[in-house]
């Protein structure tokens, strides 16, 4: 894949949350045709959008209904899913952006990394997490900035 303008590092914060911008965007870029059909329309609402929205107890459809509508920046948008589902400890959040920023590495989601990383010609780079294999797939890198760093 290729740098998409827009669309922000999995790593990047919004409140206490990872990649909950990252999904938003997601969002927006599709609904305005500039997210490549190609490579991310197949997994809109699924994978990491879906652990998320489960994680904030609202369905994706809804989520996106509502960030379609406009109105709210991503600080609003979070407030308004802490409404719908119920507000999060910090310690559930940091629990979850943990496990996020670690997935791929020593857990299950290990084969599917080393198959993108495969698929995508990146080996070599310092690919631990899936975090890291999208940014580097979408030509950042992780590494060089500690991204998962707050």
């Amino acid at each position: 894949m290729s740098n998409v303008p827009g669309l922000r590092s999995p790593y990047n914060r919004v409140g206490r949350l990872v990649y909950f911008g990252r999904m938003l965007d997601k969002i927006r870029l599709h609904a305005a045709g500039h997210l490549p059909v190609a490579d991310y329309a197949a997994n809109l609402g699924q994978g990491f959008d879906a652990r998320c929205c489960s994680f904030l107890r609202v369905g994706y459809d809804e989520l996106k209904a509502r960030v379609l509508v406009g109105g709210l920046d991503d600080t609003q948008l979070l407030a308004w899913c802490h409404e719908r589902g119920g507000d999060r400890t910090d310690e559930e959040c940091e629990v979850w952006s943990g496990f996020m920023m670690k997935r791929g590495w020593r857990d299950d989601g290990r084969v599917i990394l080393e198959r993108r990383i495969q698929e995508s010609a990146l080996q070599g780079k310092p690919i631990a997490t899936m975090f890291d294999y999208l940014d580097f797939d979408e030509g950042r890198d992780p590494v060089s900035v500690l991204a998962w760093e707050p």
